[in-house]
């Protein structure tokens, strides 16, 4: 005789069938797609790598310039692919809202997890690779990258869970929540070091919590890294919680208009 099943028995059934599902169409879309998902960050990467070999620039804050752009692109990957993939996640997976299991906000949560999981296997990817060519990208202290990189995707989670909704109401969203991120790239010291910026514009940018993520992702590759004095773990995890907490409240304030799309 069969049991039946609780609530969270049904949301992790979900969530595992979600998680597959979207692994198979991100990683086997389109021809090579699973080598785009690799060399999208590696291009960013070693575009910057360049720039910096360009002008001469062999040292940041106390630390290699390689070590420097890479943590710092990963770090700031690792809120952006989750953040914009679980942002369109309600509307490619509408279909499936007809079964009564499936919740818009399913999707968007199972679509950051799965691009959190390939981002970090990147990274470990990427690190090793800088490392065969004998650079030191062995953390200092790990458990402040992973909790630095955890941080970042939680505000990516939260950015997705909010965007979601959004561009569902409001389709025109879409296009420009896309482009207002690309100038984070400036503002979150990933091209340039937040250090070197004159005040009071340095407290200014000081408020982009991924400022906060990339130097302390940073700081636990090298202790000597020169980070910035007011870097604050918790204030990223503030503006992650408030993210997620606000992007769920969305959710279940629009859910019945999100389903019936």
């Amino acid at each position: 005789m069969a049991t039946a099943r609780t609530s969270a028995q049904i949301t992790l059934a979900v969530w595992k069938a979600l998680f597959l599902r979207e692994a198979v169409n991100r990683l086997s879309r389109e021809r090579l797609s699973w080598l785009w998902v690799l060399l999208e960050p590696m291009i960013h990467i070693v575009f910057l790598m360049f720039l910096f070999e360009v002008v001469r620039i062999r040292v940041i804050g106390g630390i290699n310039t390689v070590v420097w752009v890479m943590v710092g692109m990963l770090a700031f990957f690792m809120f952006r692919r989750p953040g914009l993939q679980a942002m369109n996640a309600v509307g490619t997976n509408q279909p499936l809202f007809g079964y009564r299991q499936v919740k818009p906000v399913d999707p968007v949560l199972v679509r950051a997890g799965l691009e959190g999981f390939l981002m970090l296997v990147i990274t470990v990817i990427l690190l090793l690779g800088a490392g065969m060519y004998g650079y030191a990208v062995v953390p200092a202290d790990p458990m402040s990258v992973m909790v630095a990189l955890l941080g970042l995707w939680l505000v990516g989670v939260g950015f997705g869970l909010a965007g979601s909704v959004a561009v569902e109401l409001v389709p025109e969203l879409g296009w420009i929540i896309s482009m207002a991120v690309q100038p984070l790239y400036f503002f979150s010291g990933v091209i340039f070091p937040i250090a070197a910026v004159p005040q009071p514009y340095r407290d200014w940018l000081l408020i982009n919590p991924l400022v906060h993520g990339l130097e302390v992702a940073r700081l636990g590759f090298a202790p000597h890294y020169q980070a910035l004095p007011d870097t604050s773990i918790a204030y990223l995890y503030g503006w992650a919680l408030v993210g997620i907490f606000s992007g769920l409240a969305l959710h279940i304030r629009f859910a019945r208009k999100l389903a019936a799309r």
